[in-house]
């Protein structure tokens, strides 16, 4: 009898390593522990997938600004081949170009109806940040709550504590600046390579 480790038959099933972890947890698949580590049998994912019907998903991609544009169309073909290796079904596209901590974002409105209707069983994000800039934690749960998984292709990247709050606090100050000066202002944009500025000789 084959037996995969977590991270192979996570691809075999098309969903992240941590929901096969979550399976295990839950009984939903049966693996055997080795060690530290799962091995999940052949069988178990063939039953699975004998079972499976195909996932629908709604792709999201957010930038913060229309200089971004090239960005955000290399990320939508990006997370469609992606998709389509995987074998799921995209039923929707949707896509921001705002702060990623504006709440009010058309495309993440429409991502909520979507998740709350159910049209969707996964939502497919390049990057966390690109979701939401802080409390990535709440949305995950209430879309589970749902019964929709959000998949983060980039999830893995490694991140020093430095440098995401750098990243934090020019999110925090480039929205602010957009709210205080206008979006397209030059005092906005002094004031952001103000604050880079700072940064970098810090």
């Amino acid at each position: 009898m084959k037996l995969y480790r977590t991270g192979e038959a996570a691809r075999k099933l098309g969903v992240s390593k941590m929901t096969v972890l979550r399976w295990i947890k839950a009984g939903k698949l049966k693996a055997h522990r080795i060690g530290k580590e799962y091995r999940v049998p052949e069988s178990e994912i063939k039953r699975l997938l004998e079972g499976k019907t195909l996932d629908k998903v709604a792709i999201y991609v957010r930038v913060s600004s229309r200089d971004q544009k090239e960005d955000l169309e290399r990320q939508i073909e990006y997370l469609k081949n992606y998709c389509t290796s995987r074998g799921y079904q995209v039923a929707k596209i949707l896509t921001d170009i705002s702060s990623g901590l504006n709440e009010n974002r058309k495309g993440l409105k429409q991502l909520f109806k979507l998740v709350e209707s159910g049209e969707v069983t996964k939502v497919v994000i390049t990057y966390r940040d690109g979701l939401t800039r802080f409390g990535f934690k709440y949305l995950e749960q209430y879309f589970n709550s749902h019964g929709v998984e959000i998949e983060v292709i980039f999830d893995d990247e490694e991140k020093t504590p430095e440098k995401e709050l750098v990243e934090d606090l020019l999110a925090i100050v480039t929205s602010f600046a957009g709210k205080l000066y206008g979006a397209r202002s030059h005092k906005k944009k002094h004031l952001i390579e103000a604050v880079k500025n700072a940064l970098r000789d810090d």
